[in-house]
């Protein structure tokens, strides 16, 4: 980072500190595929009374499945991700959650095909390529695992927030008794085999002014998904886009995160893009978050 910033190496440390400190930049680290690594996961959204929203979120926080959770603007005012072992079934520990928390409805809207994962926060204005805009998702959703014992000690290792040092994974390759080139080797290996997505830092959007964000919601005929979905996800705006199972009593199929400066340029990006791909506006829902209930990467056991 250094050498492409034209800075020295401890001054990109200082400013990754600063940035740290200010609230910016929450942890810099490893984002795994879930299904390379034993997990599955899934978008679980509740409608919980007022007054037990606080007692909803002290469970919900509690569970270690649970990594982003917000509170929304909605009947279903209550949504978080769900990742748990594939050997557990998720429709029965979603219900069980729904019960704890005293839920009046549970919904479990696994994804059925993800068309873009990768917040891109445009804090200087313009509109320059968004990066890895073409990256292709169709294997995340894989549950093909084959992890050695090197495999499985590295991504243990690698969950945690990356020492702010000048080589930091020295002291994990130390850890484990591997060479640190070999330690570098075995993680490249890793993100080539789609086993870790990304090493990379977990942004607070809230920090660089993008205070506004939603989820907006279709529902989309399947002859459209596939079009609509990648049309969706080229928007620089928003960060996720997935097509998801329905349910009888949430009809929508094809989601999408967006993040804006306020909240009238959310419903601007929302309308835009009902425009430029021929969905109704008038038939989808745009949720606002209201409350960031919790907000982490995902610790998973292996």
């Amino acid at each position: 980072m250094g050498q492409q910033l034209g800075v020295s190496s401890d001054e990109v440390i200082q400013r990754i500190e600063r940035l740290k400190a200010k609230g910016v930049i929450r942890l810099i680290g490893p984002v795994f595929s879930p299904g390379r690594i034993g997990y599955q996961t899934s978008l679980v959204a509740m409608k919980v009374a007022a007054d037990k929203l606080d007692e909803a979120a002290e469970i919900i926080n509690a569970h270690p499945g649970v990594s982003h959770c917000y509170e929304r603007d909605h009947d279903f005012n209550f949504w978080f991700t769900l990742a748990i072992p594939v050997a557990t079934d998720i429709e029965t520990e979603s219900r069980e959650l729904g019960s704890r928390v005293r839920a009046e409805a549970t919904l479990n809207l696994p994804a059925v095909r993800i068309f873009k994962i990768g917040a891109f926060f445009n804090v200087g204005g313009d509109r320059s390529p968004v990066p890895n805009a073409s990256v292709d998702y169709t294997g995340l959703l894989s549950t093909d695992i084959d992890l050695s014992s090197t495999d499985r000690a590295l991504v243990k290792e690698l969950q945690q927030d990356i020492p702010l040092t000048a080589r930091p994974f020295d002291f994990m390759s130390t850890r484990l008794s591997i060479d640190v080139d070999d330690f570098l080797n075995h993680c490249q290996a890793l993100l080539q085999r789609g086993v870790m997505r990304r090493f990379s830092a977990s942004i607070s959007h809230q920090s660089l002014g993008f205070v506004a964000n939603a989820m907006a919601c279709w529902s989309v005929p399947p002859e459209m998904v596939e079009t609509s979905g990648r049309k969706v996800a080229a928007f620089q705006e928003v960060s996720h886009c997935y097509e998801r199972k329905t349910n009888p009593f949430w009809p929508y199929n094809l989601y999408a995160m967006m993040h804006a400066t306020t909240k009238e340029a959310c419903e601007a990006i929302a309308r835009r893009a009902s425009s430029e791909t021929g969905l109704d506006e008038n038939g989808a829902v745009l949720l606002f978050s209201t409350k960031e209930v919790k907000k982490t990467r995902m610790r998973y056991t292996v």
